[in-house]
This record gives C-alpha cells, structure tokens and sequence, in this order.
C-alpha cells in the first residue's frame, strides 16, 4: 500500500505548496469539545443533514432559523412526541423545506438521540467516545437505527460536528481503487471496511486525523 508520505508529496505538489494543503484541511475538534454541545444542537445538525440531502447547502442553512422555531429548537423529547397531525402542520408552512419523508424522519431521528443519550450519556458523549478506527461503524449505527441517514450523510453529519472521520468523496473513492484498497464504492461493510483499515495504517504513519487524511487523498487527484 502507498505511505501517507507519498500522498502528501501528491497533494503538496498539485496544490502548489504544503502551506496550500494545510490552509484547506477541515476542522477537527477534541473529544472534550464534542461533549460540550447539548443533544438539540446535534439533533439540528442532524436534521439539517437531512434536508441538505440533493439540495443545495445555501438554501437549506438560509431556511434553518425557521425550522429551529417550527421544531421546538431541537428538543427530541418534544418532537419524539411529535403526532401526524403537527408535521401535516409543518407541511403547510411556507418557510419550511416540505418533504413528507425528511419530516417524518425528525421524529424517528429524535429516539434515536434519545437512545444515544440512554446508552452513552449524550450524543456528544457518543461522539467523543467512539473509537477513531471504527468511523464506519458510526456510519453504520446511524444508517441502522436513524432514517435518512443512510449513504454519505453519516459521514456529513460528523463532518459538520466537527467529529473526525474520512469522507468517500468521487476522488477519494478514486484514490483508494487506483491502490487497489477496494474496486468499488464502499458500500458494502466489506468495503468499508477495507478502506477503513488503510485509513487507519495512514493515521499511524502521519498521526493526523482521517479527516485530513481524507482530504490529502481527494488533493492528489483533485
């Protein structure tokens, strides 16, 4: 398999500069600052994953402030009681995203919080504590248990927390099949899997985070 070293020699090159690569590297944040955040702000950016799905960002982050207001700022132990009759509501208010599937995934998606904060203490706690050379098994756990979280919309959802992980962006997956890691996207476990694995070999020989990892890799070809 390529060491990190080689890549980064890639990346440095095609972005003129490693002051370049550098400046471009997504934020990471520590476990202690995942833990600060209470449940509604993940539960929002969660949510905002969702309706950022085939849309674009600017105009699902400029109508945010009214779903903050229409959903009770993100309470799930309000909208986990949220009836049919309330999002049918929802559904006529102009301000709102009206997609009957993503609504009706915020009251699915507000046990799963409450779950998280049952098993872990806190969806930051969850965060925090998962270990770093199983990102995919967080993207698997909110494909399993969440609705509208399957795809890359785990992996974008940590993104915007701020929780590391690598992200199967076109030139990542590009990356990893021209070094023969996996000969498809990674959707299957398998795949993910493997590609998890050099992540993680990447991660020990660079002591970086897979979030700048995955970034490099996207530069070398990007």
């Amino acid at each position: 398999m390529i060491k990190f070293e080689e890549l980064m020699a890639l990346a440095v090159n095609r972005k003129g500069g490693l002051k370049a690569v550098e400046a471009a590297l997504p934020e990471v944040k520590t476990p202690a600052q995942l833990r600060k955040p209470d449940d509604a702000f993940y539960f929002s950016a969660m949510t905002r994953r969702v309706f950022r799905a085939g849309l674009t960002h600017r105009l699902v982050d400029a109508k945010w402030p009214a779903f903050e207001q229409a959903f009770f700022g993100f309470d799930p132990e309000k909208l986990v009681l949220m009836p049919d009759t309330m999002l049918e509501e929802r559904m006529q208010d102009t301000r709102l995203i009206r997609h009957w599937g993503k609504m009706k995934a915020i009251r699915h998606n507000a046990q799963l919080v409450l779950d998280l904060r049952k098993e872990y203490g806190g969806v930051g706690r969850w965060l925090a504590g998962w270990p770093e050379e199983d990102t995919v098994g967080m993207w698997q756990l909110l494909k399993k248990r969440g609705k509208q979280l399957g795809g890359n919309s785990g992996a974008a959802f940590l993104r915007m927390v701020g929780r590391d992980t690598w992200y199967p962006t076109n030139d990542v997956i590009a990356v990893l099949k021209s070094h023969r890691i996996i000969d498809k996207p990674p959707v299957s476990q398998r795949d993910q899997a493997a590609a998890q694995a050099a992540f993680n070999q990447w991660q020990k020989e660079s002591g970086r985070p897979q979030a700048h990892i995955s970034k490099i890799l996207a530069f070398t070809v990007g």
